[in-house]
Order: C-alpha cells, then structure tokens, then sequence
C-alpha cells in the first residue's frame, strides 16, 4: 500500500516530500527546539499596524498564490493512478484521481476538478467544500454532464439550501446529483467501482472514502466445468460468480490519529493507496494542541500503524 499526507502548509513549499518512497519513522539529526521564548520577527512586528498589517496580508496571499500555483503543477504515479490536486492547511484541500473521474472534496475549485464526474466530500469546513457551487456551476457552462456529489447524509439540506441560494441570486440552473452516503452504506460509481465512507474523528461530523474496484470471479464449485456447461449454468440464471471489493484508494480528509485503530477503517489501511491528512509534522505543535483541533499528529502513538503497512 502507498500512503500519501497531502496537508501542506507554506512554510514548507515548494519542497513536497517525496511521497513514492516508503515512510520512515522522522529521524532528527539535530534537537528540534521547543518554543519557550519567541523572539520577535519582521511578520510579527507588522500586525501592530493597520497599513503594515494589509502588507502582512497582501504579501502572505501572494505566497499562497505561488504555493497554490507549485502544487497544482505536481502530480504522483501511483499503483497505476495519478494523484492531482493540492492540499494547503486552512486554505483548501482538493485532490483529484483522474483514473476514477474523481475528486476528494473540491477546496476552491481547482480547475483540473472540473474535469471530475465526481466529488467526495468529507466534512462541512469552507477549506473542503466552498468551491462547491462554483465546481457544478462550471461544469454547466462548459455543457458537461451534471455531476455527482456524495456528502455526509448530516449535511445534504445545508447543501441544497445553499444551491437553492445561489440559484436565486444568479437566475442560473445548478445541476447536479446530490447524494447523501452514510458509514456503511455502498453507492455504485459505474458497473466496475463502488464507494464507500468510512467514519473519520474531526471537530464537526466528517467521513472518509474508499473507493473499490469490483470483480467477478467464478465460484470454487464450478471451476471445474468447461466453457460450454458454464454458459448453460449461466443462461439458466445461476448466478456462477462471486463479486469481490477490491479497495484502491481510499482518502480520510482531516481527522484524528483514532481512525487508524477503528476496526472498521480495514479496508481504507489495506487500499493500494491512503490518503491521509499530516497537518502537524514536528513538535512545533503539540499532540494535544493537534486532537484539541481535530487533526493528526505525526508523533502520536496511534500513527504507529503506519509504519506496520
């Protein structure tokens, strides 16, 4: 299985880590300074003044653009998908599996989600669901077919209402499939793929998703027939084959480290590739201060069982 962090934050970008190589527990080779005493700086200085606070602003936007602009032009070959989008903590999280014609949630719409029939998405936060209206919106004006948006069964009235508004104010048509999938449940994607949610830990409800191919094998109790007497079977509605769910990639959104020792996440450990949030990479922050915000830290315990996979 391949295991991919997408949450980023500016302070390490451009430099991505090499995700296609197999994860290693962190190994400092120096100590990592705890903050006791912060010393001030030329970013903390200007947020004492309105007109050198809005060059504060103004300055880090532009390194969010440039961020944004060195993520959307990477892209991981894995297992035999590519792995688009981005992810850039508290700004958006997007990221697109063009194999699947999906996306797990849409952050602000980058455009190569347009492209996408699908979109998954996993928890209410503006950061993975507000380019929502503008995704469907621009699907329509590019006549492609209306797509299908699978949300947590929690919040699909929110979700209507909210194109509802937006279909008043713009006097526009918004079309698309709204589904509301919960823990549990199986939506089929098309004839050979399946997705199902999975429950994640965040501070409001949220879910992940594992998406599965699905296979027809011949049952163990007619292998041993010939071509012709399994036609027969076959036309006289013997069901001969059993289906089986493979899982290929499953996504968490943010979430807590508790996920990963949930029996029923099994299936989204054993995916030929996981997706899983990393906002908290160092003892910058602490473990606690990670849960208390609902997202994962690397130095917990519990993300021990990476390591296992």
């Amino acid at each position: 299985m391949q295991l991919i962090s997408p949450q980023i934050t500016l302070s390490n970008l451009p430099n991505l880590s090499p995700f296609h190589q197999p994860i290693r527990r962190p190994n400092f080779p120096f100590p990592v300074p705890h903050n006791k005493c912060h010393p001030v700086t030329a970013s903390a200085a200007v947020k004492g003044s309105g007109f050198l606070s809005a060059i504060g602003r103004t300055i880090e936007e532009e390194e969010y653009r440039k961020a944004r602009a060195e993520v959307n032009r990477k892209g991981l070959g894995l297992e035999g998908y590519s792995i688009e989008g981005l992810s850039i903590g508290g700004h958006e999280t997007c990221v697109i599996v063009p194999e699947l014609k999906s996306a797990f949630d849409i952050g602000r719409c980058p455009s190569r989600a347009v492209q996408q029939n699908f979109v998954f998405i996993t928890h209410a936060h503006l950061d993975h669901i507000g380019g929502l209206p503008m995704y469907v919106a621009t699907r329509g004006l590019y006549s492609l077919k209306p797509p299908t948006v699978v949300v947590p069964p929690g919040i699909k009235e929110d979700v209507e209402r909210l194109f509802d508004i937006h279909r008043a104010m713009g006097q526009v048509e918004l079309n698309f499939d709204l589904v509301a999938l919960d823990v549990g449940e199986t939506y089929e994607m098309r004839n050979d793929l399946v997705v199902r949610p999975f429950k994640t830990h965040h501070v409001i409800p949220s879910q992940g998703y594992v998406i599965y191919s699905v296979r027809k094998k011949l049952k163990k109790q007619y292998m041993h027939l010939k071509g012709t007497q399994i036609e027969k079977l076959k036309k006289s509605g013997v069901e001969i084959t059993d289906t089986i769910l493979c899982p290929e990639v499953a996504f968490t959104g943010d979430t807590m480290s508790d996920f990963f020792l949930d029996p029923r996440s099994a299936d989204a450990l054993r995916a030929k590739i996981l997706i899983t949030e990393a906002t908290f990479l160092d003892e910058s922050v602490t473990v606690e201060h990670a849960r208390e915000h609902g997202h994962t830290h690397l130095f917990e315990k519990s993300v021990d069982v990476l390591y296992q996979l």
